[in-house]
Parts: C-alpha cells; sequence; structure tokens
C-alpha cells in the first residue's frame, strides 16, 4: 500500500478529530496486549516503592514495554522526569515512534482505514482484514529502529487495526516472525481513538523508545531510578505455552539471564520490580521462588484475558518480585 498525505491537509482536518485537550486526559495503552498490566494496576500500585511516591525517583524504565500501562500510571502520578521504554518487538517499538513523531499523521490515516472498513459487508471486511494482514507481513522485520522514518506510518496504522479487528485482541507471530492471527468477529469494533493516541504522544515526549534487549537497563539504571519488567511469561501449565509476543524465544536460560541484569542493577542502586507467572498454579514448580529467593516475593491475583477457551479464562496467582521492602501505602 502506498499512500501520499498532504500536511496541510492534516492541519486542515485536526479540528476535526480534536474534542479535548491531550495534556488534560489520561493515556492508556493504544493496542490490546497479552499480559498487559491495567487490570492488575491497582495490586501493582501497591508495590510501587514508597521513594517514587517521594518524588525522589526521577528516572523510570520498562524493559519489556508491552502496551505500556504500568508506564502511563507512572507518568501521570509519580511526576518522573525521563523514561526509558524498551521492547524486542519491532511492531511495536516502529507504533510508539510514529505516534511519538507524527500523531496526527497516524490519526489520518487510521481515520481513512476505519471509515472504509465499517462501510464494508461482512464478507468484504473478511478480505479487506487478510489483504491488510498479507501486506503487513511483507513490512522488513529486520529494519533499523535507530532512525525514524515518516512512511512508518502506514506500518503503524496496521498494527493498530489488525491489533483491534483480529481474533481476541491477540498479537502473535510465527517463527518467521509473520502475523499469523485470525479475523476477529467484531460488527463494531473501535479501532480509532483519537484523543487517546493525541494523550499517549504527549507521554511520550519524555521518553526514549528503543528496541533492544532487556539488558540495556544497566546503561542507565542509578539510585534515582525505577525499573518495572514484565518479561513473555514462563508457561504456567504443559498446554499453556504461549510467549510468541515476537518470534524470539524467552526460554528458561534467558528468565535466568534477566534475574543476572535484576543482581546487577541493584548493585547499581536502582529500585526494580519485575512480574511473571507463577508455577505454583497447577503444579509444585518453585522456579522464580528459587531464582530471586535473595528478594522479596509477593503473589497477587490476575484475571487470565486472553485465551481462546472461555472456561480457561478466571482468577490465577502472578508473581511480583522487589529488590526493595517499603511500599507505597496500600490503601
Amino acid at each position: 500500500m502506498k499512500h501520499v498525505i498532504n500536511l496541510c491537509t492534516i492541519k486542515q482536518l485536526r479540528p476535526l478529530y480534536k474534542s479535548e485537550d491531550s495534556q488534560n486526559i489520561k493515556a492508556y495503552p493504544v493496542l490490546k496486549w497479552a499480559g498487559g498490566k491495567t487490570k492488575l494496576l491497582p495490586q501493582i500500585k501497591k508495590q510501587y516503592p514508597s521513594k517514587l511516591q517521594q518524588g525522589c525517583l526521577k528516572t523510570y524504565i520498562e524493559s519489556f514495554v508491552g502496551g505500556g500501562s504500568v508506564f502511563f500510571d507512572i507518568y501521570h502520578n509519580y511526576g518522573i522526569e525521563k523514561a526509558y521504554l524498551f521492547d524486542k518487538n519491532i511492531e511495536l517499538i516502529i507504533l510508539y515512534k510514529v505516534i511519538k513523531n507524527n500523531a496526527e499523521l497516524l490519526i489520518h490515516r487510521l481515520s481513512k482505514i476505519t471509515k472504509k472498513y465499517l462501510n464494508l459487508t461482512e464478507e468484504k471486511r473478511k478480505n479487506f482484514y487478510y489483504k491488510s494482514r498479507n501486506d503487513y507481513n511483507t513490512f522488513d522485520k529486520k529494519a533499523d529502529t535507530s532512525i525514524y522514518k515518516k512512511n512508518w506510518v502506514e506500518r503503524a496504522a496496521l498494527t493498530i487495526f489488525l491489533n483491534h479487528t483480529c481474533f481476541n485482541g491477540l498479537y502473535r507471530v510465527n517463527r518467521k516472525g509473520l502475523f499469523n492471527v485470525p479475523m476477529g468477529r467484531y460488527k463494531n469494533p473501535a479501532i480509532l481513538n483519537s484523543n487517546n493516541i493525541r494523550a499517549v504522544s504527549q507521554a511520550f515526549k519524555i521518553a526514549e523508545i528503543k528496541q533492544c534487549d532487556f539488558s540495556e537497563v544497566l546503561e542507565y539504571a542509578d539510585q534515582t531510578t525505577f525499573i518495572y519488567y514484565d518479561p513473555p511469561y514462563r508457561s504456567i501449565s504443559k498446554t499453556a505455552t504461549f510467549n510468541a509476543y515476537s518470534s524470539l524465544n524467552f526460554n528458561d536460560d534467558e528468565q535466568r539471564r534477566l534475574r543476572d541484569v535484576f543482581i546487577k542493577v541493584s548493585q547499581q542502586g536502582a529500585y526494580q520490580m519485575l512480574s511473571n507467572s507463577d508455577p505454583t498454579n497447577y503444579i509444585e514448580d518453585f522456579f522464580f521462588d528459587e531464582l530471586y529467593c535473595d528478594f522479596n516475593i509477593q503473589r497477587i491475583l490476575a484475571s487470565r484475558m486472553i485465551n481462546s477457551k472461555g472456561n480457561s479464562r478466571g482468577k490465577i496467582k502472578e508473581i511480583l518480585v522487589t529488590n526493595y521492602s517499603e511500599y507505597i501505602n496500600k490503601i
């Protein structure tokens, strides 16, 4: 797909989209994301370090940013001055860089896609979805994301479109890195929220967004830093093996490497929190209890939101690991 967008046209159209000042509304994730923490935030917030509430921690780092719900909460409530948002997922990083740098172009393109899609018959919607998915999979999966490119707008628009129209809002790729989720059954999917995109763009102004390994945190961590890790979850049963947010496998060796980084960053004085699945939900497996035995481990209840089987959705335990023991008030 090739589309030429006139910047003057964008300026003329902007009043049609804008109904609120992006600085006066709170940003929230633009994507549905497996393992997203929006519903878990009330419990996670209770475990934030008290130094964050006191305004002593000025830098926030998230090395598996995903949907970014924890970042948005901290951005709006705790006065951080700088953020570093990392992820290995190339489409996520490209999308976030487009939102940061070209929010209006993205809104304009998405509005056209949305209008066209919603006016199609069911059969034509299906053709449009799979054509869009095929186009999406032709993008270079090894592109250099360190230098921003304006032609990323179409790619970012398709990320949002596919995410909000695919089955269950699931992001999944195969070993070749190709998005392979089938179309969902939505009569009127909410594809575009222009006010939220603008609010997210505003929040990203303090952030450096980078496609990199989680160990990059070692370059930035110090005593004024709070870091949250939300890695691909370890399987919690023999049948729950999904962690394909990228084509890279995050196995137990990677979990151990992350633990080693957690230890090194602790030695640098940064405050850290890590979440993961709790293997003891189904079997007597104390993998994380042993891995993080020198740190504080809390167990919280989470809802399993993305699962193809409705009867498999429900409350399960998750693990929160911190390298500090004092929390923000728990009321």
